[in-house]
């Protein structure tokens, strides 16, 4: 896999997501005001969103969804340290986000969002490891997405997920899928379709319209189908949307580089 990563950086999906948990007032439920503070910061503050869920975490330790929570803000914090002097503490946050993870996903083996939160923190943790320890987690990224598909079929970052890693796969040389199915343990790889990608992505966007990284790789799969109508529709929206999320500039710039690779189309 020479210079191919297999990636799967979502935004916090689940910032503006409540399950399980019913609000009445903070005064008299302390675990509820500290869970609705880490909602309201999470989505551009993921680290500090993170500190409340895991503060939540830390005071049970059987609250499945203050880790799932927690999980996913610190594996966004992570996703913002691009740069190498970074590098360390980027490693630290994944390492956190993949223990809260995988604690929640022992606490509830069937439902969506544990199993949605490990194949995000491990999609976003394969970016920073070898090719063996890629294919691996892209072996149970594939895994989790379906499990969490299995339990909520409407969990549009399940769907992303999954329609993502078909796409990644599929980008792969044929010669890369090879050793990744034959030598690597990747005989999953064999199954990747565009189509699936598509069908996932598109699935994404019709569950949460207004979420700019769902419109971002779909708009990223119909440029790699030559759909450039698909391709300059999805991109539209993306300049157009407003912002959701911490990562949703970068996501923008990302749709303005995309927008710039369109080609008209052929009479």
């Amino acid at each position: 896999m020479s210079g191919t990563t297999l990636r799967y950086r979502l935004p916090l999906l689940a910032g503006l997501v409540v399950t399980g948990t019913a609000f009445q007032s903070p005064a008299s439920h302390p675990r509820d005001s500290l869970l609705a503070a880490g909602i309201d910061l999470a989505a551009f503050q993921p680290a500090e969103g993170a500190r409340r869920f895991e503060a939540l975490a830390l005071r049970d330790s059987l609250d499945t969804e203050a880790h799932w929570r927690a999980a996913i803000a610190w594996s966004e914090a992570a996703s913002t340290l691009t740069a190498k002097p970074a590098r360390a503490r980027r490693d630290s946050l994944n390492a956190r986000a993949e223990a809260h993870a995988r604690r929640a996903r022992a606490l509830d083996r069937v439902g969506a969002w544990p199993a949605f939160a490990l194949g995000l923190v491990l999609g976003n943790t394969a970016l920073t490891r070898g090719i063996k320890a890629r294919v691996r987690l892209a072996v149970e990224v594939r895994q989790l997405a379906r499990s969490a598909l299995a339990a909520d079929s409407t969990h549009d970052g399940a769907h992303h997920l999954l329609g993502r890693w078909h796409a990644e796969v599929r980008r792969l040389s044929g010669f890369e899928r090879l050793v990744a199915k034959t030598i690597l343990g990747g005989g999953v790889f064999g199954q990747a379709s565009w189509e699936e990608a598509r069908a996932h992505l598109e699935r994404a966007v019709a569950l949460d319209s207004t979420r700019i990284f769902h419109r971002l790789d779909l708009a990223a799969v119909c440029l790699d189908l030559k759909d450039y109508t698909c391709a300059a529709a999805e991109l539209q929206q993306v300049a157009e949307l407003p912002e959701r999320a911490a990562m949703d500039a970068e996501y923008k710039r990302e749709g303005a580089r995309l927008r710039a690779r369109l080609k008209p189309p052929q009479d």
